[in-house]
């Protein structure tokens, strides 16, 4: 059974109309084959490499008397090899959400084109940043980074991280490459590319430089505090199409944004500034991961700094144009009950023998002039 419903007019096999139709099936078929590759000895080297983390690293730790063996993981090339796969699968899950939730939704509200491509990336964002909001939330509190700030810092580089936290980054990395294709597949309209491509770019260069730099850690409490923000605009924005009236999660989201904005920039500051500043292991090493001299911390904060004033800019065009739109509607809402008073008081000024507003005589005064 496809994911994809198929139009009554079928296009010409691996036309462009036929691939983005079909395009669900044919990456699902393409994941089965690495699926199928674990199947034979043959192939199950290779499969192993796109579907498994790599780099595994076994240290004992002594908890007591006994010695525990405890798996970590770190970076390496053949990550690209899994990230790959799990674009697909991001693919697949994004039909599935389409097809299955939002379509559905679509057809019931009848939204008209513009509402209805709006209301298709909030649905599919809502699920992802819930998603991910929830389970990068676990492993910091599994990771003690709340209850233990120190440790953003303490310790870089951070080469080893846990199963948990290296899938997440596999992840993320895997589902924000995957809206590159969906761009076609989505047939989304050239002016819309430019806007969405460095919307992309920012998320796989902020993400992947965290992974690669070894600051995993103040990584995922960033992504973690972000998604969260974006998770509450998508929620109202969805709250918003099924009913205009509801606008009071957007002011909560304005609050919380500048909020998660400051925050950021303080936690960047405090790890990268002063924090790695201040640590015994500085120097260029790419052996052990150590990426700690300042060029690099830098670079680094001067990165963040720009996209968080980047995305306070675009804060603040959104909610002038938010303003304006709302004043605008006012002043038409206005000017639609002004005339409709007026024609209620002539109605009024007719009755009861008193003078009407254009002048003209009452029924009584009439009468007394023919007299």
């Amino acid at each position: 059974m496809g994911i994809r419903k198929k139009n009554n007019k079928n296009p010409p096999v691996l036309s462009h109309e036929f691939v983005i139709q079909n395009h669900a099936d044919i990456v699902s078929c393409v994941a089965m084959v690495f699926l199928l590759g674990l199947m034979f000895e043959v192939t199950s080297k290779v499969a192993v490499l796109f579907i498994t983390v790599q780099y595994n690293v076994t240290i004992s730790t002594n908890e007591g008397s006994e010695e525990t063996p405890v798996n970590f993981f770190h970076h390496g090339l053949k990550d690209l090899a899994t990230v790959f796969f799990y674009m697909l699968v991001a693919i697949i899950m994004h039909a599935i959400i389409q097809e299955y939730v939002l379509d559905k939704i679509n057809r019931k509200m009848h939204f008209s084109k513009t509402k209805h491509s709006k209301f298709n990336e909030s649905g599919q964002l809502s699920a992802f940043y819930l998603f991910s909001c929830g389970w990068g939330a676990s492993i910091v509190l599994s990771e003690n980074l709340l209850s233990n700030p120190v440790s953003l810092w303490e310790g870089y580089p951070h080469a080893l991280m846990p199963f948990q936290m290296k899938f997440y980054y596999i992840c993320q990395l895997g589902y924000w490459l995957h809206t590159l294709p969906e761009l076609y597949f989505q047939k989304i309209k050239k002016e819309d590319i430019p806007r969405q491509l460095v919307y992309v770019s920012l998320y796989v260069v902020h993400i992947a430089g965290a992974y690669i730099l070894n600051l995993n850690r103040l990584g995922l409490v960033l992504l973690v505090l972000h998604y969260f923000v974006e998770l509450l605009f998508h929620v109202s924005r969805l709250i918003y199409f099924s009913n205009e009236e509801r606008q009071t999660g957007f002011t909560v989201w304005a609050i919380l944004f500048v909020l998660a904005r400051l925050l950021t920039l303080s936690l960047s500051v405090l790890t990268v500034g002063f924090g790695l500043a201040g640590a015994e292991q500085q120097g260029l090493d790419l052996t052990t991961g150590n990426f700690n001299v300042i060029f690099v911390r830098v670079t680094v904060l001067a990165a963040i700094c720009t996209t968080q004033a980047f995305m306070m800019w675009k804060f603040i065009n959104f909610q002038l144009r938010r303003w304006r739109e709302q004043a605008q509607l006012q002043q038409s809402l206005k000017k639609k009950q002004a005339p409709s008073k007026s024609k209620a008081k002539n109605k009024a000024n007719g009755v009861n023998g008193s003078v009407s507003a254009n002048g003209a005589d009452s029924p009584r005064a009439r009468k007394e002039k023919s007299s």
